[in-house]
């Protein structure tokens, strides 16, 4: 399984300046390339590399190996879309591989080529990010973000074997209630609400205002919101895994694969459904279930909160309200989230098991863990 480390780098004021310069030359570079792919109609990378690699190693002063990495840059770029000309912006992150960038994991430090030639650069990262290190292959990214510079390290990490399980924990994911397994321990989405509700009041506030401060002040409430909603999934995410690990229970999940453009909702509604990251914390348990040998299925999530666990029946009806559920047919009651979570994990032994792809990405942040 692939991870992504988040480092963050302490560059003096005249290293930061050989970065910006750097990351600006690489991506003009980018976009001449572009043009010449985009006139030419010539997309792959082969292809591109013979018709640009040597003009612009003259014209641009990079070394060969940017040269390259930018030419496979621009290629990616068109594989997503051949349909307009691809553009880069002046700080777009660039992608550094192995001859051009190299860690010193004992200096805590990292050698990078700039236009000023090879730099030794102090970096910053948690306990957690710092032994997996040593595992790092393959490309790293170079970033500016909100002034600061940091490097984003793939790293490849070993999948032990799933061990032998004793019974399956269903997780029914919800906005009102972010996570309800089917032992009923519930997990309350009001702390994610409430931020959320204050922070989107203050974005109207602030966007009547339509001064300088308040775009600073908007920009800074967008990472604010992100991160918050990454730190409660993380932790989330961690306690379902040590459960499921410490009981020797699988875990199941619904698909939720397009429930956005599935379900409709009240316009009250959309902006606390779309703002909802059921995405990120399924990615976040999947892969720390992988780590930790635990089993992960998905299941068809249609009618998991309307289906008697007793008698089997099936109704509309069943569901009182958003917290509540009441068979028709037998008269059986409980919460609604933990009924749903009983059905979807008695669906789990006819899904196969997932595991996060060999070259799937999971990106190790700020995001501290309980």
């Amino acid at each position: 399984m692939r991870l992504t480390i988040q480092l963050k780098l302490q560059p003096t004021p005249e290293q930061a300046d050989a970065l910006q310069r750097t990351l600006e030359r690489a991506n003009e570079a980018c976009n001449a390339m572009s043009l010449t792919a985009w006139e030419t109609k010539t997309f792959r990378q082969f292809a591109v590399h013979k018709l640009v690699y040597q003009d612009t190693r003259e014209a641009f002063g990079l070394a060969a190996q940017m040269v390259v990495r930018c030419i496979a840059k621009v290629a990616d770029a068109y594989k997503l879309d051949r349909k307009v000309q691809r553009t880069f912006r002046p700080h777009g992150a660039m992608a550094y591989d192995d001859r051009i960038l190299s860690f010193h994991r004992g200096k805590q430090e990292v050698s990078i080529w700039t236009l000023d030639g090879r730099q030794a650069i102090p970096f910053l990262c948690g306990d957690r990010q710092r032994p997996l290190l040593a595992s790092q292959r393959g490309e790293t990214d170079l970033a500016l973000v909100n002034g600061a510079w940091y490097l984003f390290a793939g790293c490849e990490v070993e999948i032990p074997d799933p061990g032998d399980v004793e019974g399956v924990m269903g997780i029914d994911l919800g906005v009102t209630n972010i996570a309800v397994d089917s032992d009923g321990e519930t997990h309350s989405g009001k702390a994610i609400k409430n931020v959320r509700y204050r922070h989107r009041s203050l974005r109207r506030k602030l966007q009547r205002k339509r001064t300088h401060g308040a775009r600073r002040r908007l920009r800074k409430l967008v990472g604010q919101e992100y991160r918050f909603a990454t730190w409660v999934n993380h932790n989330l995410s961690k306690r379902i895994v040590a459960k499921a690990e410490g009981t020797k229970r699988a875990i199941a999940l619904e698909d939720l694969t397009h429930i956005r453009t599935r379900i409709t909702a009240r316009r009250s509604q959309r902006a606390t459904l779309h703002s909802w990251a059921f995405a990120q914390l399924q990615a976040f348990i999947v892969y720390k279930a992988a780590m930790c040998g635990v089993p992960v299925h998905r299941v068809d999530p249609r009618n998991t909160s309307r289906t008697c666990p007793m008698c089997g029946c099936i109704d509309k009806a069943n569901r009182k309200t958003q917290a509540s559920f009441v068979c028709t047919s037998c008269g059986f009651a409980g919460p609604a989230d933990v009924i749903a979570a009983v059905n979807i994990g008695r669906r789990a032994p006819v899904s196969a098991p997932c595991y996060p792809a060999a070259d799937s990405s999971v990106v190790q942040g700020k995001a501290q863990e309980l």
